[in-house]
């Protein structure tokens, strides 16, 4: 899930738009190499960021491999482990976003993609939410930036950048669907 605040001038960048199309290409070949059967392969967004990058690696397989698995979205938000200890330390409402998974679940091998991996609940949450449609065959993680401070035993299967980082910090994700720049930088 991305962390939003931190002000990008002031940050280090991490990955620029070039570097970010490379990452995903890069992505979107180690997936296809480790799915036999790009048919029975679906991706599916952790909203909002994850959902954004699902769609451009469906591109982008559909672009080198021919084929263009279905994509989905999901909202993790009534799944989260901590709603109760957030409300009480000012954090903000959480946003609710529509899950849209338009295709069956059931016997498909699901990527879920998401754009910041940090303690694995996010990941956690989205796993359970996606086992509520169905029976996936299997599911892989994508994460286009994995930080490390891993509170679950959770690992991504595909990575675009490991950043290590502390706690203190925060790895900002900017998207050109939604902030008109591609961009990952930490503050």
């Amino acid at each position: 899930m991305t962390e939003q605040g931190g002000d990008v001038r002031k940050s280090k960048i991490l990955l620029d738009e070039e570097q970010v199309g490379r990452t995903l290409a890069r992505m979107t070949h180690e997936i296809a190499e480790q799915s036999p059967d790009l048919a029975d392969l679906a991706l599916v967004g952790i909203q909002r960021r994850g959902v954004e990058l699902a769609a451009r690696l469906a591109r982008l397989l559909e672009s080198f491999y021919g084929v263009r698995p279905p994509t989905g979205a999901i909202d993790i938000t009534f799944y989260r482990d901590d709603l109760d200890a957030r409300a009480g330390r000012n954090y903000e409402q959480p946003k609710v976003h529509s899950t849209d998974l338009p295709f069956d679940i059931n016997d498909k091998t699901i990527v879920l993609v998401d754009d910041v991996l940090y303690t694995g609940r996010t990941i956690r949450a989205a796993i359970e939410a996606l086992f509520d449609y169905g029976r996936p065959t299997a599911v892989r993680l994508a994460v286009l930036v994995d930080r490390g401070h891993r509170d679950l035993p959770i690992r991504p299967d595909y990575v675009g950048k490991n950043v290590p980082t502390s706690r203190s910090e925060q790895v900002v994700v900017h998207l050109m669907e939604m902030d008109g720049l591609d961009e990952v930088a930490i503050a």
